[in-house]
């Protein structure tokens, strides 16, 4: 017959500290990818809201970018129209807009292609 080794004292009640560390590492792991995760939506709704408000500031101006980013939750942060390389039949827009903690920049150009009107001689 074999004798059993007999735990020590202090051997015993490691289980319970050993889960709540476990535990509390799981918690702080969940907490952070629900962070991130609510970062990235708002990451990803800035970068909508900028796209739509820069293609509405090229189209009918900073009252339209700015109507167009808070109806999709944004807030206008900037806006600046310039001709780019001094050409006055194009204008580019650049915007940037917050979501949440997120912000995101975006541009449009409009282009006016001036074209002859049709000749009224042959109808």
């Amino acid at each position: 017959m074999t004798a059993r080794a007999r735990p020590e004292l202090r051997d015993r009640g490691q289980a319970a500290p050993l889960m709540v560390v476990v535990l509390l590492v799981l918690t702080l792991v969940v907490a952070a990818t629900v962070e991130i995760g609510r970062f990235l939506d708002e990451s990803a709704r800035a970068r909508t809201a900028a796209d739509a408000a820069a293609l509405a500031g090229a189209a009918a101006g900073r009252t339209e970018a700015a109507a167009l980013a808070a109806a999709n939750g944004g807030l206008l942060l900037s806006y600046t129209e310039q001709e780019p390389d001094g050409d006055s039949n194009a204008l580019l827009v650049t915007v940037a807009v917050q979501v949440g903690r997120a912000s995101q920049t975006a541009r449009a150009e409009r282009l006016v292609e001036w074209t002859a009107p049709p000749d009224a001689t042959h109808n």
